[in-house]
């Protein structure tokens, strides 16, 4: 079935809502379907005994905030294509897979081989470089892929121009960047609604206490604002060092109170993170003693740079905000954290755009 009966087909079952953003790239991604549909190019032997080498249609890069569907796009056009061989991954995914094949002595030229010889079509999902060994790898393989005829079709939350910003040595990098801008249709998917917004309800996005059932909430709405999808660790590059973000997937990210608070974080972690992720997921967030002077300030502080960045906060805690913090410490401080966490609760809040650096 073609991708655009698919896609109207789910219209009219009600699955999704018509979307004229979404149409427009629909129509892109159901006119790359039917080429490749139409059969492989003769790029190899038979190719070159016809001394005919045909090109690759063009893939897409598509880019938006998150929430705006281009997962389930390329999904829809995924199941759509049927005569190529294909493949569709998670790029944190990827790349791991990439890096382990490396440490396996492989050079560029065979992993782009074996990748090749598996699938001519690559989708990758959540295209993001926050880490140095991919940025410095990454190009080298898109060309070596492109030269065997692979088609890519990869989403993104940043246009080509945003990925690895303020990367260590990123000047390395920015001959990729510009291969992805002529190599790629580059198409934003940059609309107003967020779709899955209406599966949160704003005012239950602080749970207390850490009840079973709070918890059973928690995990309802990451998977809700992750859409379901795998999710993973990784790290971003903080100060020429890298910080582990535990859980994440789709633009969100998990951590524990113990990850953010008790560790000596400070705030260019906390807003690094705010850069890398829309949504933050925080649990196991306690009633502080009044020796825990340090984690205070720290909690104090992050609330501070998430407010500042407009990020989403998920909180699952022990008591309400008001009893976080003993009032004899911090007291002035804490009154605005406490303001702060409850407007960040509001459905005006995670309506509100991203703050931009």
């Amino acid at each position: 079935m073609a991708m655009i009966d698919i896609y109207n087909d789910r219209i009219a079952a009600g699955a999704i809502a018509r979307d004229a953003l979404q149409a427009g790239l629909v129509k892109r991604l159901d006119a790359l379907s039917r080429k490749l549909n139409a059969g492989l190019p003769r790029n190899g032997v038979i190719g070159k005994l016809f001394g005919k080498k045909e090109r690759s249609p063009r893939g897409l890069y598509i880019h938006g905030e998150v929430g705006r569907g281009k997962t389930m796009l390329m999904d829809l056009f995924f199941e759509s294509v049927l005569n190529w061989p294909k493949r569709r991954v998670h790029f944190h995914a990827f790349m791991q897979e990439v890096h382990r094949l490396r440490a396996q002595q492989k050079s560029i030229e065979q992993i782009a081989d074996d990748i090749a010889a598996r699938a001519k079509l690559l989708c990758l999902d959540e295209m993001q470089i926050v880490d140095i060994a991919d940025a410095m790898i990454i190009g080298r393989l898109f060309e070596a892929l492109e030269a065997r005829g692979v088609v890519f079709v990869t989403t993104s939350n940043l246009p080509p121009d945003g990925l690895y910003k303020d990367g260590l040595n990123r000047q390395l990098f920015l001959p990729f960047i510009a291969k992805l801008n002529t190599a790629l249709d580059v198409v934003s998917l940059d609309g107003d609604k967020d779709y899955r917004l209406g599966r949160v309800h704003a005012e239950d996005t602080y749970l207390f206490p850490a009840t079973a059932e709070n918890r059973v909430r928690f995990n309802e709405m990451w998977a809700s604002l992750t859409d379901g999808g795998p999710t993973h660790d990784e790290a971003i590059e903080v100060l020429d060092r890298k910080l582990v973000v535990p859980k994440a997937g789709h633009g969100c990210a998990s951590f524990t109170f113990q990850e953010l608070c008790v560790a000596p974080l400070g705030a260019p972690d906390y807003l690094a993170i705010a850069k890398a992720y829309r949504n933050v997921f925080l649990s196991g967030v306690p009633k502080l003693a009044a020796s825990q002077r340090n984690e205070a300030k720290r909690f104090i502080l992050m609330i501070d740079t998430f407010y500042d960045a407009g990020t989403r906060l998920v909180v699952l805690a022990d008591v309400p905000p008001e009893q976080i913090c003993p009032k004899s410490q911090h007291r002035f401080e804490f009154a605005r954290t406490v303001s702060r966490l409850k407007e960040m609760q509001a459905a005006s809040w995670w309506e509100k755009p991203l703050a931009k650096a």
